[in-house]
């Protein structure tokens, strides 16, 4: 491998997360207990685990992510770690992954995404897009086989090949993300009307949120028209009828980039939030409903 999974991991996690006693008012004893990361004591869960709880440890996590790094046949150019509620890691292979969706600058790489959350669920597994043109990393809910749970068994190092096994079943679906996203710029849509549908005006009497609605679809125009030039597309028309991966990587990139979130999360966080957002979501039926 061009790194060390091991090391870029365990520098990204140098504590292990401990199970403390929870206690009631005036030290009243509980049966519930709280996890905190061992270095500096912040809470690593966001759920209250019984004395049965055994949390996974850093090298449950190596081991999740070398087994990861497997399916693109060690050739792995990027490790990206991110802690909060739990680990979540997202490894990158190499340019020889890439697959053109339009022309020679409009390409998507697959990522794989562990999530070990310290919320009494198993470990998952998935694949997503990553597209070049715009950072935006998409994980489709209409694509099924994407995602897979891995089971906590103990010792996950000792049970190497199952999660390999476990890996190579979810990479499998690769072919399945580009076939979704060739699918996507086959189709067409009139984005204004799309954006219509996506993004209902709200009551003109509210100028607040007339004003807020107005600066959200100019972001989202602006993005789209910026990724047409960066991608090599032609002018567009009147209609601003444009395909349909064009319409949702317009409003999947401004949930991504652009949306307002609390803390100023990273990069990383902001991809691992977009994976799960509910308009990404409906963006993604509303090509194919609406594709003319």
């Amino acid at each position: 491998m061009s790194i060390s999974i091991a090391d870029k991991v365990r520098q990204a996690f140098p504590f292990e997360v401990q199970k403390l006693p929870l206690r009631g008012p005036d030290n009243m004893q509980t049966p519930f207990f709280g996890l905190f990361c061992d270095d500096n004591g912040e809470i690593a869960g966001n759920i209250a685990v019984s004395r049965h709880y055994q949390p996974h440890t850093t090298e449950d996590v190596i081991s999740l992510a070398e087994a990861a790094a497997t399916v693109f046949d060690g050739e792995v150019a990027d490790v990206d770690c991110q802690f909060n509620n739990g680990h979540h890691i997202i490894i990158s292979p190499g340019p020889g992954h890439r697959r053109s969706i339009y022309g020679t600058r409009d390409n998507v790489f697959p990522r794989m995404v562990i999530r070990a959350a310290y919320n009494g669920k198993a470990f998952q597994g998935s694949i997503g897009r990553y597209r070049d043109a715009c950072s935006n990393l998409h994980m489709p809910r209409m694509v099924a086989g994407i995602r897979r749970s891995i089971m906590h068994r103990g010792n996950l190092r000792s049970d190497m090949n199952a999660i390999i096994d476990d890996f190579k079943i979810v990479a499998a679906r690769w072919d399945n993300l580009v076939d979704a996203a060739k699918q996507m710029e086959e189709r067409e849509v009139r984005f204004a009307e799309f954006l219509g549908k996506l993004y209902p005006e709200p009551d003109p009497t509210n100028r607040n949120a007339t004003t807020r609605h107005q600066r959200k679809i100019e972001k989202i125009f602006h993005r789209l028209m910026n990724e047409r030039i960066q991608t090599g597309r032609p002018s567009i028309g009147r209609e601003y009828v444009v395909t349909g991966w064009e319409a949702y990587n317009a409003v999947q990139g401004y949930v991504q980039h652009d949306r307002t979130r609390r803390g100023n999360p990273s990069p990383v966080q902001r991809s691992l939030l977009a994976l799960n957002d509910a308009t990404v979501a409906r963006a993604e039926r509303l090509v194919f409903d609406m594709a003319i």
